[in-house]
This record gives C-alpha cells, structure tokens and sequence, in this order.
C-alpha cells in the first residue's frame, strides 16, 4: 500500500509538472504571437489574424477615429476578437493601447497601437565612410602610472569609470584629449576637478595627478574620443534624412554605445574584401574619402538601431533608385527577399531568404534572421561580412529592413533590423 502510495504521488507531481510546463509555454507562444507594439499605415486598412483565444479593447481619448473591419466604432466601444481575422483603420495618426484578456476574462497584456503617415524611402546599399567624435571624452579604463619617484600609483581607481565621459576639467569646458592633456599638465601637482557624465547623471570628483620621470602629469585614465569605419547607407527621404547601420556604433573595447556631439559621412570606395569562413567574420576593407568635397551628410544621432541624420541635397539628387513604400513587421513573410549592397564599387540586388521573424525580439536589431541565397554574393564575400551593415532588405516591392550582424558560425547567416525600428529615430520636419 505504501509503494502505491509513493507511486501514487510521483505520477501526481509529474502530472503537475507537466501541466506547469505546457502552460509555461502555451503563454509563451502566446505572447510571442502578439508584437508588444504594433504600426499601421494612416488611412490603410491593415489586417491581422493571430488565432489565439483573446479579447482586446482599445482606449483613448479620440478613438473615434478608427474602424474595425471597415465599421465606425464609437469611443470607448472598440472590441477585437483575436480568434477571429479583422481589420483595423485609422483616418488620423495616433497612439493607442490595445488591451488583451485571455479567453476574455484575465488580463494578458498590453499593446501599443502606432498609426504613422504612409512613408515611401529611397533604398540606398552605398558604401560610406563615418566619422564621429564623442560627446565629452570617453572613459575605456583606468590604469597605474609609474611615478617620478619610482613607486606606482593609480589615481583614477574607484572615481573614474568605464564608460564615463569626461566634460570638464576645473570647469573648463573639454572637447577633445588633447585639451584634456593640456589642462591636467597645467595643475602643477595640484588637486584638479574633474566633472564627467555617467548614466546621464553629472558627477564630479577631485583627482591628483602624478608626475611621471619626463615630468609629465598623468590621471592614470585610458579614453578615446573619436571613432571611424565603413558602413552601408540604409536609407534616405525626400526630406534630406537618412538612416545607415541598423545598429548602433558602440567602443571597440568597451562594447557601450557611444555616446556623440557630431559625426559626418563621406564617399567610401571598397579596395578589398576579406571573405568570412567559420569562426571568422570576413570584411569590407575601404577608403573613407575625408574631404569636404565628399562628405554626403552630418550625424546627429547614434542609436541601437544605427545612426541618423541629414544628407546633403545633392547626393538625394543624385540617388537612381526609386522610393520604395515602407513594409510593416506584420507585413514580413518567411521566404525570398533580396538586399542591396556595394562590396565591389557597385549597388546591387542579391538574393536572400529570411528564415524567421520575431515580433517581439528584445535586441532592437534582431527582429528576423536572414540567409544569403545569391551564389554570386557567397562568392565574392562568403555571405554577411562587416561594412555590409545597414543594406537594406526589400520584400514584394517594400522596404521592409536592414542587415545588422553576422552568424559567426556561418557567414551566410545573420540578423535584420525591422524598418519601422529604424524610422523611429527619423526627426519631425
């Protein structure tokens, strides 16, 4: 009797087990199926069919402008069926959030309803050269000087730290290192303070430099400020905008997104590619042409979907491709897609295929995982290599994304960027 009992028991809790688990990731197929925000085009009817067992109410404080399955619904009385195909409209741009309940009745979770005027882009693929310069000089680390008196010290230990950028020195205003090394060689020995940035947070610290044997003084602190590479133009607008990357440009050493107070693009030519094997990230090698005649546009923002900012008119002009309509996250399917990308001094159209599309993604720049199909790309390149970040992705005739990184396992592979992501970061005009 007691072994059935034990039995008994066991056969219990694996049952609860079980039960746990398929619940665990029933709501986990769940909440992947249903993007934490989703965009629709003002004045497009945009249709979604999740199948899943839920209700969803939508509020605001002006929902009267939308429409569900092409019928006018009157504020505070919108109601989705998720188990069921529908449509949703919207005659004017907005933000709204869409409530879900499982079976009706518990709350499952909230999503951001985006209504954006219809945008059309220009694809681009052209190779460029950035230049960017940090805002405040930029801490990579902190290290020991070897003193005029024979012993070791580190004075920056425990006050400057990785990632820290440092904005004044004894209240003048820093730009650079080489005035940062100009005002710390004027103290004397003295106590200097030193005024940084650290988690958008201002912080100030009293540090004592150290004389070294060639009577120099020294803090002790590794930093950079300025930073450059070749990259992919994405995209550009009608209005002189453009997107580029698809990620962010973040410290070599460091690994952080830098933080910038301007940047500039130039004309870039390939002169090599170093294809990409196993194990090894291949790369585009270029001439970045750093003159003022060839610089194409200013930076103004580096963020974790690439880098934005304003492109001279004339290179706008004298851009061949046509704009090309914007393709929602909700619009991408699993299948064939083509980029565009210069690796030998020419834009071209390569055949991709993307693999997967995650809606919900918690890296800004991996929302799909793409395969390089074209045997002329393999070929040249071995597949995704570094400086094709930011060629765009277009499927049935949109623009739906941007390449982003590269399978190191396996050139061929890698990761895109949703368009809408990307967009985000495009100013008002």
């Amino acid at each position: 009797m007691r072994k059935k009992s034990i039995y008994r028991r066991i056969l219990i809790l694996a049952l609860c087990i079980n039960i746990t688990v398929l619940f665990y990731f029933t709501y986990r197929y769940m909440d992947s199926s249903v993007p934490d925000s989703i965009k629709i085009m003002v004045g497009e009817n945009e249709k979604f069919n999740f199948k899943l067992p839920m209700e969803g109410s939508v509020t605001s404080g002006d929902v009267d402008v939308l429409s569900v399955d092409n019928k006018t619904v009157p504020k505070g009385l919108i109601k989705l069926d998720l188990g069921k195909p529908f449509t949703i409209k919207s005659s004017s741009t907005g933000n709204y959030k869409i409530h879900l309940k499982l079976f009706g009745l518990f709350n499952f979770k909230e999503v951001n309803l985006g209504v954006i005027d219809e945008k059309e882009v220009i694809p681009c693929g052209n190779p460029i050269g950035i230049y960017i310069e940090t805002d405040g000089i930029m801490v990579l680390g902190t290290g020991v000087i070897n003193a005029a008196d024979g012993l070791n010290y580190e004075p920056a230990l425990n006050k400057l730290k990785t990632g820290d950028y440092i904005t004044k020195i004894n209240d003048t205003v820093i730009h650079n290192k080489e005035e940062l090394i100009e005002e710390i060689q004027h103290c004397d020995g003295k106590d200097i303070k030193v005024t940084l940035r650290r988690d958008d947070k201002i912080t100030e610290y009293k540090i004592t430099p150290v004389k070294t044997a060639d009577g120099e003084y020294k803090i002790g602190a590794w930093i950079r400020d300025n930073t450059q590479g070749i990259g992919t133009l994405t995209f550009i607008t009608k209005d002189g905008q453009f997107g580029a990357l698809g990620h962010g440009i973040t410290d070599i050493d460091t690994s952080l997104l830098m933080e910038i107070e301007r940047g500039y693009l130039y004309n870039a030519d390939i002169m090599t590619i170093i294809k990409g094997k196993q194990g090894v990230p291949g790369e585009l090698i270029g001439l970045i042409n750093q003159n003022e005649d060839d610089k194409i546009g200013n930076i103004v923002k580096n963020t974790n979907q690439g880098i934005f900012g304003e492109i001279n008119n004339g290179f706008v002009r004298a851009n061949t491709h046509d704009a090309l309509p914007v393709g929602l996250k909700q619009e991408i399917k699993i299948g064939p897609a083509t980029i565009l990308s210069c690796v030998e001094n020419q834009i071209k159209e390569y055949k991709i295929n993307i693999d997967k599309i995650d809606l919900n993604s918690q890296s800004p720049n991996k929302g799909m995982v793409i395969t390089i199909t074209d045997s002329e790309l393999i070929k040249k390149t071995g597949g995704i290599v570094q400086g094709m970040s930011g060629s765009p992705i277009i499927q049935n005739g949109k623009i739906i994304g941007a390449v982003t990184h590269v399978f190191i396992q396996d050139s061929t592979k890698g990761y895109g960027t949703f368009i809408e992501n990307m967009l985000n970061n495009l100013s008002d005009k």
